[in-house]
């Protein structure tokens, strides 16, 4: 079957199936709740596992079966028509001309993540639209993969893998061909091509012959080899072959152990593999596996997760005392942890995932692109009241203009972020064990699938405008009446669902994050109506001194703050945007009485015609509040909206009627909120003061995101490879002579000087130099520092190395640095003794 054959075959079935004249089902139905369906049976249609893995309670269904409408439609479309539907005209990294990963023999150039990563989101962007044109682009690629095999069984690029962070070449590196499998799994969902079988096999085959000690060597492959075992564990469910387990085993002992802990804080690391140990469950059948997915999402959570929005402070790593909600989480991170929520959602059957998933996608994902999709920033806030050019290094950890929105830029979320919506939209529906359906994630779609034990074709239409309406419709299509099983999500926010069957009220008594299951024969036209009342509710941060954020139902709320697009940069066809606030963003909210949350007012206008809520523009509700502004709250040192202070804050402002809107349509934001106060509990707030240079730092190179004046801000490191504090660095110079130098308002006595140096080793490429040497400026000469015979000049990490001398009175000191070969280096505070 060709890759647009299913497409037609569900459209004509669709059109076909759809009724002309209905006959309901008017028997009256009955409704139970349940915690997650049961895996007593195994799905008769579809593929699940297969023993001794641990039986599926929600099955994915075959990519096609789901037609997504509305809102996630046009997502899909604006991505297609946007800047990743158009890499190949952007992006060196996917351009044909001497790629590797369209070269049988694996040679030439751009072979590590970039061109998988735009695939996955490319190549099922299109299997769900259908588009011609981009699935014969798409194939080309698949193409590439499938010709590369070699006859050892490796497949892709043996050259050309050079990525960042890594110093993995050719075979050492598995992580790039972890992600083109998914690429081909996908493909094979649809065409059924058996090459993709046997490549795969034949792959495993190669990677049980590495030795343990190789297998998974390096840092993203390490991180990452939950990715792999999903792989293994797909293939196993179609073919059976028992050596698969046995290679599973291997590859679960060779990844880090995220089944013991959070062993990694980068931000993409943690959304794409917290939930390994849940994987590897299927097969060990420990419950403390399973657990380990729970734990680690609630500890990421309690430390750098005290935010709205879903996700956590994690711009590029997360730092300790780095939470504010100022902090960012980048556009990669934000698919793969929706990614990951949705596959736990299957491997589990527990709904929490599918909350957690929610929130990523209806308040984040979406502002870290422009709403027309042809622009993205590398990383996004719940608190983001600029969105610019400018390094906010060290602010936040990753230096150069990550907020810029820049399809040329932001190398990884680039190519990567695609795969966000076409695999939401791929799972609103699952199969179940009894052969029925789950309707998990609620969205203007159609369904058609295989139900009953007979496998009969039953095609559903779901009619909904949520997550920002609570009423959801169903109608069933069918050639004859069918029995069969429909579940039906209770989100964790909905304490009363509502339910009625052919306009009938259905008694139902379902806990939030339970299924309602309808079990039934259904007839054609027959309906379903689900309501999910939205109430306002605040959440309140302690960590953030009490702040507070404002949800309804799945969507949070954030200040309306009004944009202004500057061009910066960028192409005609392709620009690059700064955002700018254009009212004042620094407000808190004024909440009085018991129940403040019932203060807030819903307004709402219709549907927007283009189907795009996430805008300000387009966006059909809002919340009136009323808040105060805080004049003392500015942007900080580094540019970013100001850390968060205690709350309740006194403010002399009038209060004022303001807008919120839902913080998925604010490209910039204000989503955790102080709280305003009288009385002598309030505070005041205070503007941070400037601080206090020890003096003027200078240096012959200062990679662009860290900053000399680091060396001079009296910050002291905890130790060498200290990521918390700003620093300097000569990167990416190496192997060089460079200097530093610290220059005095006027003459001073100096009898000493200490240099604490920046080492990352186990994370980048900054060491300890070779050597150095200390000098005084005398007049327009700089003089070697006279030491005493028992003083040298030392490298060592985790401390300050300090020289002790007879005082000299001088303008300036400088100390030259040689680099060790094929290292930079760095320092993180230069002391100066009088």
């Amino acid at each position: 079957m060709n890759l647009t054959k299913r497409h037609l075959i569900l459209a004509v079935i669709a059109a076909w199936a759809a009724p002309q004249h209905t006959t309901q089902n008017t028997a009256r139905a009955a409704a139970s709740a349940v915690d997650r369906p049961e895996v007593a049976s195994r799905n008769s249609h579809y593929v699940s596992n297969r023993p001794p893995l641990a039986p599926s309670p929600l099955i994915k269904l075959p990519i096609g079966s789901i037609r997504p409408e509305g809102w996630l439609r046009k997502q899909l479309q604006l991505q297609a028509a946007g800047f990743h539907g158009h890499l190949g005209e952007i992006s060196d990294f996917v351009k044909k001309e001497d790629n590797a990963w369209l070269s049988p023999a694996g040679e030439g150039k751009r072979g590590w993540e970039e061109v998988p990563y735009w695939l996955k989101g490319y190549l099922n962007c299109a299997l769900v639209l259908g588009d011609q044109p981009m699935l014969a682009e798409a194939k080309v690629w698949i193409e590439g993969a499938l010709g590369s095999q070699k006859p050892d069984g490796w497949f892709g690029p043996d050259q050309g893998r050079g990525g960042a962070a890594t110093a993995l070449t050719g075979r050492d590196d598995f992580w790039p061909n972890m992600i083109m499998l998914f690429c081909l799994q996908d493909y094979y969902d649809v065409t059924g091509d058996q090459r993709v079988i046997d490549l795969m096999t034949r792959y495993f085959q190669y990677l049980n012959g590495v030795a343990e000690d190789r297998y998974l060597l390096g840092y993203w492959p390490k991180m990452r080899g939950g990715d792999n075992l999903y792989s293994i564990y797909w293939l196993y469910n179609r073919t059976g072959e028992p050596w698969l387990l046995e290679l599973a085993a291997k590859n679960h002992r060779r990844t880090a152990r995220w089944d013991e802990d959070v062993v990694n804080w980068h931000n993409v690391n943690m959304g794409q593999a917290f939930g390994e140990g849940a994987t590897w469950w299927m097969q060990s059948g420990n419950d403390r596996d399973l657990r380990s997915a729970y734990c680690n999402w609630q500890k990421i959570r309690q430390m750098y997760g005290q935010v709205p929005g879903g996700m956590f402070a994690g711009d590029e790593n997360c730092r300790p005392g780095f939470t504010d909600p100022h902090q960012c989480v980048e556009t990669c991170g934000m698919v793969e942890a929706m990614l990951s929520d949705e596959t736990l959602v299957g491997i589990t059957g527990d709904l929490l995932w599918a909350d957690r998933c929610e929130d990523v996608a209806y308040n984040s994902l979406p502002a870290a692109l422009t709403a027309d999709m042809k622009a993205l920033r590398y990383l996004t806030a719940p608190n983001q009241v600029v969105s610019d050019a400018r390094n906010h290094s060290p602010g936040i950890q990753n230096g150069g203009p990550m907020f810029l929105m820049n399809p040329h830029q932001h190398r990884c979320c680039q190519h990567n972020f695609g795969h966000g919506w076409p695999y939401f939209a791929q799972h609103l529906w699952y199969a179940t064990p009894d052969d029925g359906l789950a309707a998990v994630f609620y969205n203007d779609c159609q369904v058609t699938a295989k139900v009953g034990p007979a496998g009969d074709e039953v095609t559903v239409d779901q009619d909904t405008h949520y997550p920002f309406d609570a009423a959801v419709t169903l109608t069933i299509a069918a050639d004859k009446p069918v029995a069969f099983p429909l579940y039906l999500r209770v989100p964790g926010w909905c304490e009363r669902p509502e339910l009625k069957v052919n306009g009938q009220v259905v008694p139902l008594d379902a806990r939030p994050r339970q299924y309602v299951l309808v079990n039934r024969t259904w007839s054609d036209g027959d309906r379903v109506e689900l309501a999910l009342p939205m109430r306002v509710a605040l959440r309140r941060w302690g960590q953030h001194h009490g702040a507070v954020s404002v949800d309804r139902g799945p969507l949070t709320y954030s200040l309306q703050i009004d944009e202004k697009y500057v061009r910066k940069g960028g192409t005609d066809r392709w620009p690059a945007w700064e955002i700018h606030p254009e009212t004042p963003w620094n407000y808190g909210l004024v909440l009085e009485g018991d129940d403040p949350a019932s203060a807030f007012e819903l307004t709402t206008r219709n549907w927007p015609a283009d189907d795009m809520p996430w805008t300000q523009g387009g966006v059909p509700l809002a919340l009136k509040a009323s808040g105060k502004q805080i004049p003392q709250w500015k942007l900080d040192k580094h540019g970013l909206c100001a850390s968060l202070q205690p709350s309740p804050v006194r403010s002399d402002q009038p209060v004022e009627t303001i807008r919120l809107i839902p913080m998925g349509a604010a490209r910039l934001r204000l989503s955790a909120f102080p709280v305003i106060g009288e009385g002598p509990d309030a505070h005041a707030w205070t503007e941070p003061p400037v601080p206090k240079r020890l003096y003027r730092a200078s240096a012959s190179h200062c990679f662009e995101p860290d900053e000399v004046e680091a060396i001079a801000d009296g910050l002291l490191p905890k130790d060498s490879n200290d990521h918390a504090i700003p620093r300097h660095t000569f990167w990416p110079h190496r192997g060089t002579k460079e200097w530093l130098q610290a220059e005095f308002a006027r003459p001073r006595s100096v009898r000493a000087i200490g240099v604490y140096w920046f080492d990352d080793e186990g994370q980048g490429f900054c060491r300890v130099p070779r050597a150095w040497k200390a000098f005084c400026r005398d007049g327009d000469q700089w003089k070697p520092l006279v030491l005493p015979p028992n003083q040298d000049y030392g490298t060592a990490k985790d401390k300050f190395n300090r020289l002790r001398f007879d005082p000299v009175t001088t303008t300036a000191v400088r100390i030259e640095v040689d680099l060790q070969a094929e290292f930079s280096g760095g320092v993180l505070e230069l002391e100066i003794d009088e």
